[in-house]
């Protein structure tokens, strides 16, 4: 059997989707092998495409960003339609068996498809997205949907989503949970002191992780945070990795005219290999998201011995399962007394901590691949 199975989102920096459909398919290829799961697009048009953002960035020096815009403009879509022409063409005359897209949306290729849809936000919650985004949602998702002969969600909460807005019958949608990355462990206090020093980062710190969007729930946390008094938070800073994405303009203006000035520290894009320390040298992780496919950030933080304070949005209670504390991330007051309590009492959260490395252990890649590997093989015996 032979699966092409689409990894562009993992050659841009990885974030979310990327990531995950990165590690998956590594731990695709030690459950099968590379070449029963073929990465599209492989190394040329990695190669090609690296090169071209290059080109663009280095005319855009050049000239100056404003005047760069209408050759990016001409470019990047002429680069789209050759990719888009290139991967039919692939999985027409390449001996495919199946195509697996885990990026939400497929391609219409005569195939056998198999769609991950990692949560349904764009559906369900429009306002929290960029209105091009929702369109294109609206024009193709429905159809992807209708083409796919088997979906894979990232939680049972979404896959009962799925059955109840998608209109799916259950034996089409099979619950894959996200796992946990290799690297994600406590970190020895050398590695830690680097990653400290490289980001400038102070001994106490609370941590939040994700980009930065409207459904991440930022806006309470640093207001809760900035209602401390401030000798609090002049001891523990609350840090923010991650990048700002989009709709993200009130969360930005928050921190630049407030949070900043008020002990909030704002660390932009952190790549993964410095993620164990972060997540390592942090008095706990806040999480309060509206909502979640699966809510990775937590079980990282519990794979490197933290504690992590979460909202009750449906997917991430069922990943944290009981091992963290749940809030509703409405409750405005109630992050501000978790905020205060972890400074304060930094050993109230010693039990999760304790637990976490041996719960977050349960969310393996590999487990994950050997799900993927069986719904494959049941679907193209039965496509």
């Amino acid at each position: 059997m032979r699966v092409l199975f689409n990894a562009a989102a993992a050659l841009r920096r990885r974030t979310g989707v990327g990531h995950t459909a990165w590690q998956l398919y590594q731990a695709l290829v030690r459950c099968a092998t590379q070449d029963e799961i073929w990465p599209y697009p492989g190394q040329f048009w990695h190669r090609l495409r690296n090169r071209s953002q290059t080109g663009i960035s280095t005319y855009a020096a050049s000239v100056g960003r404003h005047s760069a815009r209408p050759w990016s403009r001409l470019l990047m879509p002429v680069l789209r339609s050759a990719y888009i022409a290139h991967f039919h063409l692939l999985a027409r005359w390449d001996h495919f068996d199946l195509y697996h897209e885990p990026n939400l949306v497929p391609f219409a290729v005569p195939l056998p498809t198999i769609v991950t849809v990692h949560d349904l936000s764009v559906l369900l919650h429009p306002q929290w997205h960029p209105p091009e985004r929702v369109r294109r949602h609206e024009q193709a998702f429905a159809r992807g949907v209708a083409r796919a002969a088997h979906l894979l969600v990232d939680s049972e909460a979404v896959r009962q989503e799925a059955l109840l807005h998608l209109g799916l019958s259950p034996n089409r949608v099979t619950t894959v949970h996200c796992g946990v990355a290799e690297q994600f462990r406590p970190v020895g206090s050398a590695d830690l002191a680097q990653v400290r020093n490289r980001w400038q980062l102070p001994a106490r710190y609370l941590l939040c992780v994700g980009t930065i969007e409207p459904r991440k729930n930022l806006l309470l946390l640093m207001r809760a945070y900035c209602d401390l008094p401030a000798s609090l938070r002049q001891d523990c800073p609350l840090v923010l990795a991650g990048s700002w994405g989009w709709k993200s303009d009130p969360e930005r203006h928050f921190w630049e005219t407030t949070g900043r000035h008020n002990g909030i520290r704002y660390l932009g894009y952190v790549p993964d290999a410095d993620l164990p320390a972060l997540y390592s040298g942090a008095l706990a992780l806040f999480y309060p998201s509206h909502y979640e496919g699966f809510g990775l950030p937590p079980v990282e933080m519990m794979a490197c011995g933290g504690a992590a304070v979460v909202s009750t949005a449906a997917a991430v209670r069922e990943v944290a399962g009981g091992n963290a504390i749940c809030l509703d991330p409405h409750d405005f007051d109630a992050w501000r007394q978790a905020l205060r309590r972890t400074i304060e009492d930094p050993h109230w959260l010693d039990q999760y901590r304790q637990r976490g490395p041996a719960y977050a252990a349960r969310y393996r890649w590999d487990r994950a691949a050997a799900v993927v590997w069986s719904v494959y093989h049941r679907v193209s015996r039965d496509p």
